[in-house]
């Protein structure tokens, strides 16, 4: 559950941190058009922060952690959410610049896919601890 504890955390970091470089690159550029980086913090904090404490809070009541498929459920949601997150960041910063790579959303949707999947996986997790 530490684990559960210290990813939380590790979110609630990079999101906050998200949120200081979206107001500091975007004043910094004197940019004032639209770009996909001011979604990046509550992304962050939602998927990240927000999801681990409640699963943290699942893990306390149902035990969910000590599922046999726990440890790779883990991983994938990881690396949907990493997917996700730097491939907005990445477009969000080159937009500021006034550049694109028509890819990066392609990537971003794929992590979202991953997390959704992630989210069914925990689900079936749960079920399964619950009966």
């Amino acid at each position: 559950m530490k684990k559960l504890y210290y990813t939380s955390f590790f979110y609630v970091v990079l999101g906050l941190l998200a949120g200081i470089a979206y107001r500091e690159i975007t004043k910094h550029n004197d940019f004032t058009g639209e770009t996909v980086f001011v979604a990046l913090h509550t992304h962050i904090l939602v998927l990240g922060f927000f999801f681990f404490i409640i699963t943290l809070i699942l893990a306390k009541l149902f035990h969910v952690h000590e599922a046999k498929s726990f440890g790779a459920w883990y991983i994938v949601y990881n690396i949907g959410l990493l997917m996700t997150i730097g491939a907005m960041a990445t477009r969000g910063i080159l937009q500021i610049n006034g550049e694109d790579i028509s890819f990066l959303p392609h990537i971003a949707g794929l992590g979202h896919t991953i997390l959704g999947a992630g989210i069914i996986w925990l689900l079936i997790i749960l079920g399964k601890r619950i009966k």
